[in-house]
């Protein structure tokens, strides 16, 4: 559904051997971890991220994808909130603004402090499996919500929705490999811009930029077309890439 559907660009920070954080339950927002992730960084990067900024830039995307996880550990479970009458399983949009911050959360684990301002509003993605006690937090709160899915968060029918309700065309993930290899493998990518710094993590868990459910047997690799390649002064290495259809 390409006609149907926001522009889906991928934009991910990886280590040489694909990591993109220092193991499943460190959080790259955490101050310490995101000081160790970023110790190996070398001079070069700063300049390439403004670079693939300016390029993302110009496809004038008005919506940000994350996954929950960016938030909080993957052993998290449903936030506790005080049980509620009623059922809340429909859209809501109490407000408008120009851009959105849209975070998958199907089962309700973030607890959620900042709601975004007057250009950029946080919106979450739910489904009808999601805890009527949390839709109901988020009513309370003036959070806006859409409901895409039953047992959890249908990502084709997200990004449709968002197109219908919202107006977005262009939509960037800067999630990690969990929510990148749901994505690729639904196949809902149209771009990837990739930055690699010199560096290594390894270890066999730690995350990856796609990751995502097992793939399929007998599923062939999906083909990609360089756009763009530009090499840093000290190794890092900007590349951008189009998903051959």
């Amino acid at each position: 559904m390409a006609s149907t559907r926001p522009r889906v660009v991928l934009s991910v920070t990886a280590t040489v051997d694909g990591r993109v954080s220092l193991g499943r339950e460190e959080r790259l927002l955490d101050d310490d971890v995101d000081r160790r992730w970023r110790s190996i960084w070398p001079p070069d990067v700063e300049e390439l991220l403004a670079r693939r900024a300016t390029a993302i830039e110009r496809l004038q995307p008005t919506a940000v994808l994350e996954g929950s996880g960016t938030f909080v550990a993957g052993t998290a479970g449903p936030v506790e909130l005080p049980d509620t009458d009623g059922q809340a399983w429909t859209d809501f949009v109490p407000h408008r603004t120009p851009k959105w911050f849209v975070v998958v959360d199907g089962r309700g684990r973030v607890p959620w402090s900042h709601k975004g301002d007057a250009i950029t509003s946080l919106l979450v993605l739910v489904s009808r499996s999601t805890p009527s006690t949390y839709l109901a937090h988020l009513r309370r709160e003036e959070i806006p919500y859409l409901v895409v899915g039953t047992a959890r968060v249908d990502l084709e029918l997200a990004l449709i929705r968002l197109r219908e309700v919202l107006g977005v065309e262009c939509v960037v993930a800067e999630s990690g490999g969990g929510l990148n290899g749901a994505l690729l493998d639904a196949g809902l990518v149209d771009e990837l811009h990739v930055l690699t710094v010199p560096g290594l993590v390894g270890g066999l868990s730690t995350p990856s930029i796609m990751d995502g459910p097992e793939r399929r047997p007998g599923t062939s690799p999906i083909a990609l077309r360089a756009t763009h390649v530009e090499v840093g002064s000290h190794g890092s290495v900007l590349a951008s890439y189009a998903v051959v259809r």
